[in-house]
C-alpha cells in the first residue's frame, strides 16, 4: 500500500503542477489586460464615470436663479435658496456647477460695483501693453481728488474678488452680508472716496495647447504568419474589451497654465503696488483701510515696504479676522507700536460685539465681531468699524485745533467723543 502511494505522488505531483500552469498563464494574461486598462484610467477618476458633462448655464435667468428684493438668491420657480447637491452622489460637478454659478455672481457684483456705486475700473499694470496679462481695480468718481477722506477695501483670500467679501455668504445669505457694496453706499453717504481693491486677480489662466500624438512605433516584423497574428491580435483586443466596457472614460478637465500679473503676483504684491500707484498718489489728507483676514497680513506687509509712508498717510485701520503674525512677519518695533494706536481687529468670538478681547500679541486691540462665523466678521462688524473711523477722525480733527501733543489711541477715544468743537 505504500509502495503505491509513493509511486503515485509523482504523478499527482506532475499533475498539481500542470494544473497551477495552465491557472498561472489565464491569470497571466488577465493581468496583462488589467495592467493595460488601469495604465490607460487614473483610478481617482474611476468615481467619476457617471458624471453628466461640465457644461453650465453662462447667465443667472439661464441656472433659473435671481436675487430678490432683500438680495437673496432665490430659484425663479420655486423661490427656493440655491441648493448645493442639485445630483446625489456626484459631488465634483456638483462643486462645478457651484462655481460656475461664483463665475456668474462675480460678473454680477462688478455690474453692481459700477451701476449701483458708479464706479470704474483702473488697470493694473497702469503701463500694461496690448498683449500683456492685466488685473484691475475699482474706485469712486472721487477716488483719487476727494481732499478730505479715502477708503481702501481689501479682502481676504480664494475665489472671491473685487466687491467680495465671502461667495458663500453671496450664494446662501444674502448680497449685504457678502459683498462690499454697504461699505461702499455707506462710505459714498459719508463724503469718502473709495478704493475697492481685487487682490486675488493675481494671473491669467490659458488652456495649454494640446499635445502633440507620438509618433507609432514600427511595426515589429515577426516570423509568424500575418492571419495568425491577426488573430492572436484579435483575441487581445476583445479581452480589453471587456475589461473597458465596465467603464467609460471618466471626463477630462481642461489643463490650464497660470501666466502672472506683472507686478501683482500676490497679494501683498497687489496691496504695494496700488499703494504706490494710486493711493499715495491720492489727495486725501486721511486715509482708512478695513482688510479682512489674509487682507490683514498683506495690509501689515505694506507697512513692512512703506512704513513712513503709511504713518504719515493711514489714520486708522479696521481689521476683520486678520491673518496677519507680527512675529512671522517680522514687524518692527515701531510697526507695532502705530498698530497699537492705530489699529482695531474685529474677530470671530461669541462675546457680545465690540466687547474688548485679551490680546493675543503685542500689536492692536481685538474686539468681538459679535459673531464665530469668520465669513461674517465683516458684516456684524459694519456700523462699528464706521464708527471707529469716525471717532479717530473727529479726535484727529480736535488735536489739530488744539494743537494738543496727545496721541490718538483706541482707548482714550471714547472719553473725548463728548469734546465739543471749537
Amino acid at each position: 500500500m505504500l509502495s503505491h502511494l509513493c509511486a503515485a505522488i509523482p504523478v499527482l505531483y506532475i499533475l498539481w503542477i500542470t494544473m497551477a500552469q495552465v491557472t498561472g498563464q489565464e491569470d497571466r494574461e488577465k493581468t496583462t489586460a488589467l495592467k493595460d486598462l488601469l495604465s490607460r484610467i487614473d483610478l481617482d477618476e474611476l468615481m467619476k464615470k457617471d458624471e453628466p458633462p461640465f457644461t453650465f448655464p453662462k447667465t443667472l435667468e439661464e441656472f433659473e436663479y435671481a436675487f430678490n428684493e432683500y438680495g437673496q438668491l432665490r430659484h425663479t420657480n420655486t423661490g427656493e435658496p440655491f441648493v448645493f447637491n442639485a445630483r446625489e452622489d456626484l459631488h465634483r460637478w456638483n462643486q462645478k456647477r457651484y462655481e460656475a454659478l461664483g463665475e456668474i455672481i462675480t460678473q454680477y457684483v462688478y455690474e453692481l460695483l459700477e451701476k449701483k456705486c458708479n464706479m470704474t475700473k483702473a488697470i493694473l499694470p497702469v503701463d500694461a501693453t496690448g498683449d500683456e496679462p492685466t488685473s484691475f481695480i475699482y474706485l469712486t468718481p472721487d477716488a483719487l481728488s476727494n481732499p478730505s477722506k479715502l477708503l481702501v477695501l481689501i479682502q481676504g483670500s480664494g475665489v472671491v474678488r473685487a466687491g467680495q467679501w465671502a461667495r458663500r455668504l453671496i450664494i446662501n445669505q444674502d448680497l449685504d452680508s457678502g459683498t462690499q457694496i454697504p461699505f461702499i453706499t455707506r462710505a459714498m453717504e459719508e463724503n469718502y472716496g473709495v478704493m475697492v481693491l481685487n487682490p486675488n486677480e493675481n494671473y491669467l489662466e490659458v488652456e495649454k495647447p494640446a499635445k502633440s500624438s507620438p509618433l507609432s512605433s514600427p511595426v515589429e516584423l515577426s516570423d509568424e504568419p500575418a492571419e495568425k497574428r491577426e488573430r492572436k491580435d484579435d483575441k487581445e483586443s476583445k479581452k480589453k474589451r471587456e475589461f473597458y466596457e465596465k467603464y467609460r472614460n471618466p471626463q477630462k478637465e481642461t489643463e490650464t497654465e497660470r501666466i502672472p500679473i506683472r507686478e501683482n503676483g500676490s497679494s501683498e504684491e497687489h496691496v504695494l503696488y496700488v499703494w504706490d500707484h494710486f493711493v499715495s498718489k491720492a489727495a486725501a489728507k486721511n486715509v482708512f483701510i478695513m482688510a479682512h483676514s489674509y487682507g490683514g497680513l498683506s495690509f501689515v506687509e505694506l507697512m513692512i515696504q512703506r512704513e513712513m509712508q503709511v504713518k504719515n498717510r493711514v489714520c486708522a485701520v479696521a481689521l476683520t479676522d486678520s491673518a496677519h503674525n507680527i512675529w512671522l512677519q517680522e514687524t518692527s518695533k515701531g510697526t507695532q507700536d502705530w498698530m497699537q494706536q492705530h489699529c482695531c481687529n474685529w474677530v470671530s468670538s461669541p462675546e457680545p460685539l465690540d466687547t474688548p478681547l485679551d490680546p493675543m500679541l503685542p500689536d492692536c486691540p481685538r474686539v468681538s465681531a459679535g459673531t464665530e462665523r469668520h465669513e461674517l466678521t465683516s458684516w456684524m462688524s459694519f456700523n462699528s468699524i464706521f464708527r471707529f473711523f469716525s471717532e479717530v477722525l473727529e479726535a484727529k480733527e480736535d488735536e489739530e485745533i488744539c494743537r494738543g501733543p496727545a496721541t490718538i489711541t483706541r482707548s482714550n477715544r471714547a472719553g473725548r467723543r463728548g469734546v465739543a468743537k471749537d
